[in-house]
């Protein structure tokens, strides 16, 4: 049963759509990940998921009773704040200390229980912020660019992490991601935002399209020219969608 659905949504803030007719759904077990230049409405889809912001037209369903796990880009702590890991991660109550001890065993920081979470280095940081996500055993876990800031070994181990966590629990994955030649190999499924979905499929298909490489280059560079993308293309009223990012002419 599909975990979650979009159905003609169109999202934004005030009166301004962001995000236009996206359709959208993300099955049990799956990896998906989208990607886009900045301002095409990534965190806002990721908003309109978790109920923060409603939709503008069209519907976003999920399935009855599903546990949603959140994954922010960053996380501000007041540095004179003391609050160590463990007491950070049982904030929200009715988390035990046991409970909290097997997210940290999760993500491999169970060693870092008693540290100040003022002093994490950007890696352990969202280490913890995923142990946090994984505290109700979601069904759906949602990571908003989580490795923004991280080097690209750093960002390579935090995926194969979620990999890991994926084949172990069965839990879908959503992620937005700004580093596509690292998250290709986890992925099961490639979307390209632009204030709609410009194009999806499967990662091979996408990273092996002319298309693609004519868009987003090839081998490392692939991520940065990611956001030189210009949306400049049109798309016909019916939003047909290609593997391999086959852009509607």
């Amino acid at each position: 049963m599909t975990l979650v659905t979009l159905k003609d949504v169109s999202l934004g803030h005030g009166a301004t759509p962001v995000l236009r007719n996206v359709n959208l759904s993300v099955d049990p077990g799956e990896i998906v990940t989208i990607v886009g230049p900045n301002g095409s409405g990534k965190s806002t889809l990721l908003k309109g998921i978790v109920g923060s912001i409603h939709p503008m037209s069209g519907s976003i369903t999920l399935q009855k009773g599903i546990s949603l796990g959140y994954v922010p880009q960053k996380l501000h702590i007041d540095p004179v704040l003391p609050l160590t890991v463990e007491r950070f991660l049982r904030l929200a109550g009715g988390t035990t200390a046991q409970q909290a001890h097997d997210a940290l065993r999760e993500t491999a920081i169970e060693a870092l229980a008693g540290q100040q979470m003022t002093e994490l280095s950007g890696g352990q940081l969202q280490r913890v912020l995923l142990a946090r996500a994984l505290l109700n055993n979601p069904a759906l876990l949602l990571l908003d660019e989580a490795t923004q800031g991280l080097d690209q070994p750093g960002s390579a181990r935090f995926y194969q992490m979620i990999a890991d966590l994926r084949d172990k629990t069965g839990c879908a994955v959503l992620m937005i991601s700004h580093e596509l030649h690292v998250v290709m190999a986890a992925s099961d499924r490639v979307i390209c935002l632009n204030g709609h979905i410009c194009c999806e499929g499967a990662p091979e298909h996408v990273a092996s399209a002319p298309e693609y490489r004519a868009l987003f280059g090839s081998g490392t560079q692939g991520a940065l020219a990611l956001y030189r993308h210009e949306h400049n293309h049109h798309h016909h009223d019916d939003h047909t969608h290609h593997d391999g990012c086959a852009h509607d002419a």
